[in-house]
């Protein structure tokens, strides 16, 4: 079953925010990540939404295959990057039949 990486961040320094997309991108490929929806800002439908922050949905083969890259060396590498650079909330959700 598909699992799922829902992102909600706010970019502090672009120049960083690059810099940990370099590293990112392909870590994700390589576990089997798929990008479905990378850097958008949201239309709230109800409540709000800041315009400074953006979302990103991520598709894994399943939430094992999400886990292990999540702690993997490579994506451990662009969350030190990361940590200056984008202030960021990440949430796994499994996918469910319909």
């Amino acid at each position: 079953m598909p699992a799922y990486v829902i992102v909600d961040a706010e970019v502090l320094d672009m120049e960083r925010a690059g810099a940990y997309r370099t590293l990112a991108e392909p870590s994700v490929r390589r576990y089997g990540g798929r990008y479905l929806i990378e850097g958008a800002v949201p239309e709230a439908a109800e409540g709000s939404w800041p315009a400074s922050r953006i979302v990103a949905v991520v598709e894994f083969p399943d939430m094992a295959r999400l886990k292990e890259w999540y702690t993997s060396p490579e994506y451990t590498k662009a969350k030190a990057v990361r940590e200056s650079a984008i202030d960021m909330r990440l949430l796994f959700v499994e996918g469910q039949p319909a």
